[in-house]
């Protein structure tokens, strides 16, 4: 890719994603910058956040809608099928995971693994299903 020109917004896009662990959508991050900067646009915000992606500096996460994250190197993910958090799990992402992908003659790059169900708060709570 190419050298790309400086973009103000582009930084405080990145800088809302790196501040956080939430894994925000594009709207979740237009939400919070709207405020402080009234010509932002959420098309905007998509395509920074895209170029993000493409250069590097973040990945997306397909849920129920695109997640972002600025931790670049590869981690497992676990999605709440009920209250909808995407959580980082500090678990291996081995990688003899690879070898049967490799065997059939893939080259593996990057791993991306998202477990469904149910977070800790949820079955504490007893949702099952339903946000509270």
């Amino acid at each position: 890719m190419g050298e790309s020109r400086y973009s103000k917004q582009r930084e405080l896009i990145y800088d809302a994603l790196a501040s956080t662990k939430e894994h925000p959508s594009a709207e979740m991050i237009y939400k919070e910058l709207k405020p402080s900067y009234p010509s932002l646009s959420l098309g905007t915000v998509y395509r920074n956040l895209n170029f993000l992606v493409e250069e590097g500096r973040a990945i997306s996460i397909p849920s129920t809608v695109n997640r972002y994250d600025a931790t670049t190197q590869d981690h497992p993910h676990f999605f709440c099928t009920c209250c909808g958090n995407l959580y980082d799990l500090d678990i291996s992402m081995d990688q003899t995971l690879d070898e049967p992908v490799e065997s059939l003659g893939y080259e593996v790059h990057r791993r991306d693994l998202i477990f469904n169900g149910l977070c800790p708060h949820c079955l504490k709570k007893g949702n099952f299903g339903t946000e509270d």
